[in-house]
């Protein structure tokens, strides 16, 4: 059953990919007319990318050191309870918390920063003119940056633990990406819904806590049963954490079909928040 569910992801993700070519080239006229918007406005992207930093890691004596001393904090509290505690046996079981926590954090901290964007720059929304999709997509490159720097907890860890090396370490990038583009098309959509319904923020935040449990971060996918594990396969992020273990702790090149999964999960997230998106920003001014 999960090679059927998987087989039918993968045509869904290839069918996906292959609609937003078609649609990237029927539009390229328009798109070429936002290219000139998106390079005047690189200087503010990257100073708004800039403030975010400074101001998480303002008075801070250790600064972006937080970046990598948190996960490796959580990966000693959640390696003692799940390894000892309730005896979950996997090999390398820190290298396997932290390669699918990078994961899990990084969707988290974009799209909940993505969220509340435009609300936090009403003020400046509000004096001069700004393109609005530039706030969530700073957002989204802010948690790029800190997910980039956590990186190096995993690097610590594969020393202290001397874990093998393979070369696919190479590929790390990979998954990340799958993630943010995905983290980007549901930062859009959530930025632009919580602008007329403020509650979107509560519910979100109840919704990323169940969605750390139903993701296999502390425990391995092969653990549940087979309708769970089949139940689990709609969900992006099982994927993403997936592809993560399998080239940093694994060695294993994902297949077409895994990419095509990722792909189509990332590639349709966007699309839709992209509409989304355009089509409520017109009346963000009524509602900041």
């Amino acid at each position: 059953m999960n090679e059927i569910i998987e087989q039918i992801l993968a045509g869904f993700g290839a069918a996906v990919v292959v609609a937003v070519v078609i649609l990237v080239c029927a539009t390229i006229p328009r798109i070429r007319r936002y290219l000139p918007a998106l390079k005047q406005y690189r200087h503010l992207l990257s100073s708004l990318v800039a403030r975010d930093l400074k101001v998480k890691y303002r008075r801070s004596a250790l600064g972006v050191a937080w970046s990598v001393i948190n996960p490796l904090f959580m990966m000693l509290i959640v390696t003692f309870v799940f390894s000892q505690v309730f005896r979950i046996q996997v090999e390398n079981y820190p290298i396997f918390y932290l390669t699918g926590s990078i994961v899990y954090t990084f969707v988290n901290e974009a799209t909940n920063s993505s969220m509340n964007s435009i609300i936090a720059n009403a003020g400046l929304i509000k004096k001069v003119y700004i393109p609005k999709y530039l706030f969530p997509l700073q957002a989204c490159i802010t948690a790029a940056v800190n997910a980039s720097l956590s990186l190096v907890a995993v690097a610590i860890v594969f020393a202290v633990f001397q874990a093998p090396l393979h070369f696919t370490l190479f590929l790390t990038p990979v998954p990340l990406l799958y993630a943010g583009v995905f983290s980007l098309g549901l930062g859009l959509i959530l930025s632009a819904l919580v602008v007329y319904f403020r509650d979107i923020a509560h519910i979100y935040g109840i919704w990323c806590l169940a969605w750390f449990y139903v993701t296999p971060i502390l425990y391995p996918l092969s653990i549940l049963p087979d309708f769970a594990q089949t139940i689990l396969l709609f969900n992006p992020l099982v994927h993403f954490v997936n592809y993560s273990r399998a080239v940093m702790l694994d060695g294993i090149v994902p297949g077409l079909q895994e990419n095509l999964i990722c792909l189509g999960f990332a590639l349709s997230t966007l699309t839709l928040g992209i509409l989304v998106f355009k089509r409520a920003q017109e009346k963000f001014i009524l509602y900041l």
